[in-house]
């Protein structure tokens, strides 16, 4: 009783806004699979969304050749890397950005949360969103305000909805986040939809967040960003996590225009305030990746092609166990709705969170329901991760086939086997 008593006294000190927070959803997903593999279960990680595949060797060389630099960067990060990036925004992707209009932070989450921090105004996400979003904003006291997306409109948000939202108070400050490809569902904008997207935003001065960070792993190879439809007020987020296989290095960058550099300026006060710089060996190794050289177009296509491939086989499989599931156009995840499947005549689930927890439970499989992104109500949504394969491996084999080779089922099944193993599992066990 006394130490129940303690604890008590101790939580009333929390901050209001923290009070009740739990672990991210992602990261939760993670610890829980450790755990279980470490009591000796077997666990297929479909939950946590990290690159599978490797840091390219010369991005991983780079980093050796620079770990004996020690000294504290500029808070706006590496004058060479900044450059590097603007080159290569410029170049591969027809924009305009400055490379001193480019902020680096120790990974794009961090500066997602100094923006909200430093603009005072209304969040707005899609329904479903990356689980993160919200409990920043939920952090620093910002208001959130919802906007419901559907299957129907390939749960991304269409100009009409933003025109809704808008209208109702023209003149109120808004940052509206665009996620593409989607987190949680793969899901892309087309460039029509950019285009009207840019048009509204640029009518009531909203600024568009837009989270590149799946970017270069649209499967087509043509991400196209809204900022060059709107660049007087988009801010492009991307990193080295998704497409370089560095989650772990930690490293993010936003690119400002002109037009937004109070905005810039303000976030980086605060993060001299708050984490100095980035680690310098991370940001010169960085230069090298944004550099790229031959090894970048192979490594980019082949990630795409098996990210493909594997996105398209776990659709089907889900499909003829009464699965509905949106066709994936890039990134690691598939969305599907369990809701119609043959399991639920069977047995009752009073949320998508017990629904997941059964399927770990009992199969060892783990994904992530859609509750922790932002859904409620009686579907039950999850967003399945197809990543759990050796991605060093799996580039290997891929490089002895020819260009136009398939990337067959036998392919898959035995580069990526844990993948489509814990696929067969879940429509097994939808069966059971």
């Amino acid at each position: 009783m006394n130490a129940q008593l303690d604890r008590y006294i101790h939580e009333v000190h929390l901050n209001l806004n923290v009070r009740g927070l739990g672990i991210s959803p992602t990261l939760a997903i993670n610890e829980l699979s450790r755990s279980l593999v470490e009591n000796g279960r077997s666990v297929f990680k479909l939950g946590l969304g990290q690159s599978p595949f490797p840091v390219p060797e010369p991005v991983v060389q780079a980093l050796r050749d620079n770990a004996h630099q020690k000294d504290y960067l500029s808070v706006h990060g590496l004058e060479q890397l900044r450059k590097a990036i603007a080159t290569y925004f410029n170049n591969r992707h027809g924009l305009h950005a400055d490379w001193r209009s480019i902020l680096i932070a120790p990974g794009s989450k961090e500066l997602m949360f100094l923006l909200q921090l430093a603009y005072y105004g209304d969040l707005i996400i899609p329904i479903p969103s990356w689980v993160s979003y919200a409990p920043q904003a939920h952090i620093v006291g910002r208001p959130v305000r919802w906007i419901k997306t559907s299957r129907e409109n390939g749960w991304l948000i269409t100009p009409e909805d933003l025109e809704r939202i808008c209208c109702s108070d023209p003149t109120k400050p808004r940052v509206v986040v665009l996620n593409y490809p989607n987190n949680p569902t793969g899901r892309t904008y087309s460039e029509q939809m950019l285009q009207e997207l840019a048009a509204i935003a640029r009518k009531y001065h909203v600024i568009l967040l837009s989270d590149e960070i799946y970017g270069e792993l649209n499967f087509s190879g043509n991400y196209s960003s809204v900022a060059r439809y709107y660049p007087e007020g988009t801010i492009i987020s991307s990193g080295l996590s998704k497409w370089c296989g560095a989650g772990g290095w930690r490293l993010g960058l936003f690119t400002f225009p002109d037009e937004l550099d109070w905005l810039r300026q303000g976030m980086a006060a605060v993060a001299s305030e708050t984490y100095t710089s980035t680690s310098a060996p991370i940001q010169y190794a960085a230069v090298h990746a944004f550099d790229g050289g031959k090894w970048l177009e192979s490594y980019l296509k082949n990630s795409r092609r098996i990210l493909a491939a594997l996105a398209e086989y776990s659709r089907q499989r889900l499909e003829k166990a009464g699965v509905l599931v949106e066709k994936a156009q890039g990134g690691f995840y598939l969305f599907p709705d369990f809701s119609q499947t043959n399991l639920l005549d069977r047995r009752s689930f009073n949320s998508s969170e017990e629904f997941c927890n059964s399927l770990l439970q009992e199969t060892g499989v783990a994904i992530l329901p859609g509750s922790a992104f932002g859904l409620n109500g009686d579907n039950i949504l999850a967003r399945l991760a197809f990543v759990d394969f050796d991605g060093a491996r799996t580039l290997q084999a891929l490089a002895d086939l020819t260009d136009e080779a398939e990337l067959d089922e036998a392919f898959l099944l035995t580069h990526c086997e844990r993948v489509t193993t814990g696929v067969e599992r879940i429509c097994d066990w939808l069966h059971s």
